[in-house]
Parts: C-alpha cells; sequence; structure tokens
C-alpha cells in the first residue's frame, strides 16, 4: 500500500518530481526517463510506471527550457522501440515453453494458436492503437510475440506507433504544458490524460462482455 501510494504521489506531482531530477541529475535526466520508458513498455511486469502524462510532463520542461525537445524526442521514441521489441521477444521465447502442455489448465496451446491467427489478421493495427492505452501498450508485444506474429510486420508498426506516441504526448506537453491554466492544474491534467487514454480499453471491454451476454442468452 505504502509503494502504491508513492507512486500515485509520483504521478500526479511529475512537474515537481521531474523538476527534481532535472535539477539533480541534469543531462542524465534524458538517462532516467530513457530508463522508464523502456521499461513500462518493455516489461509486462511494470506496466505500472508513467507513460502518457511521464511524456507531456517532460515536454512542459522542454517548453521551459529545461530539457531540450528534439533530444527528448529522439531518445524517448528509442526507449519505446526497443522496450517493445524486447517485450516481444520475451514473449515469443516464453511462449513456447509456457504452452507446450496440451493439458495445462491456464496455458491452453489453442490459445497460443487463437493469438497468432488474431495478430497476424489484426496484430499491425493493434501495436499502433495499443501505444495509447496504458497497461495494453505493455501487453500487447509479449502476446504478438508469444503469438509468433511476423516480426518485420511487428516492427514496422512498432516504429510508427513508438515515434507517433512520443511525438504526441512530448510535442503536447511543449506546446500546451505552459498554459498558465494547465501549470496551475498539472495534477488534474495528468488525471484527464489517464482517463481519457484507458477509455478506449474500458470501451472494448464494454463491447466485449455485451456481446457475451448476447452469445450466453438462449
Amino acid at each position: 500500500m505504502d509503494f502504491l501510494l508513492r507512486l500515485l504521489d509520483f504521478v500526479l506531482h511529475l512537474d515537481k518530481h521531474l523538476s527534481s531530477l532535472v535539477q539533480s541529475y541534469g543531462l542524465w535526466t534524458y538517462l532516467i526517463l530513457f530508463v522508464i520508458i523502456f521499461l513500462e513498455t518493455g516489461l509486462v511486469v511494470t506496466p505500472f510506471l508513467p507513460g502518457d502524462s511521464l511524456l507531456f510532463a517532460a515536454g512542459t520542461f522542454a517548453a521551459a527550457k529545461a530539457l531540450n525537445a528534439l533530444w527528448l524526442f529522439i531518445v524517448l521514441s528509442a526507449a519505446a522501440i526497443l522496450g517493445d521489441t524486447v517485450n516481444y521477444w520475451i514473449g515469443h521465447f516464453i511462449g513456447p515453453r509456457v504452452f507446450h502442455q496440451e493439458k495445462s489448465r491456464f496455458f491452453k496451446k489453442e490459445h497460443l494458436d487463437r493469438t497468432h491467427r488474431f495478430y497476424e489478421k489484426y496484430g499491425a493495427e493493434t501495436i499502433i492503437i495499443a501505444r495509447f492505452v496504458p497497461i495494453i501498450r505493455t501487453f500487447a508485444p509479449f502476446v504478438a510475440g508469444v503469438g509468433r506474429m511476423s516480426y518485420w510486420k511487428f516492427i514496422s508498426y512498432n516504429v510508427i506507433g513508438g515515434i507517433g506516441w512520443v511525438a504526441l504526448f512530448v510535442f503536447g506537453g511543449y506546446f500546451f504544458g505552459n498554459i498558465p491554466f494547465i501549470k496551475r492544474n498539472f495534477g488534474l491534467v495528468i488525471i484527464a490524460i489517464i482517463i481519457v487514454s484507458t477509455i478506449p480499453a474500458v470501451v472494448e471491454f464494454y463491447r466485449h462482455s455485451r456481446a457475451s451476454r448476447r452469445q450466453t442468452k438462449p
């Protein structure tokens, strides 16, 4: 619980914490941000790390000349692309070992086959769209790897999605983050970003649940 409270405080006061990072570490801040974005996208066990909100906050500091917007864009795009790539290969190598047991209660081979078919048909769009949805963007490349989605298809859309995601939020923060209203209500803006970015997942969950209920009705 204490960890969650500290994490919540960090996310809601990103401006203050990022300011401390810049003052304390200078150019090393780019490396710290790289590591956070890499972990948020590269490991399925760290989806709780800030993504959209961190990019936006970094953009606001670039507008204030505390960081360089172009370097942020390059460094964090690389982190996002490399993170998804590592996540893909983790899923690629772990998948066969996890699903090799035909009668496994939780990891069934037919689930792997279904995932493969889904990603071969819809995977490209999923990789791009998932970039903009917290939690889901952490699991999408892993599942793509488990499902043995074509790597060249994956990497091409990984690059497009990673660059687009970083550009949208970094430059969004750069151009809008220092508007007086946003600066005064930065915590609320971060909450709004998180809520808006989760809407697609909520809508899709609702649609899936509704479709499942219809199928189960006599």
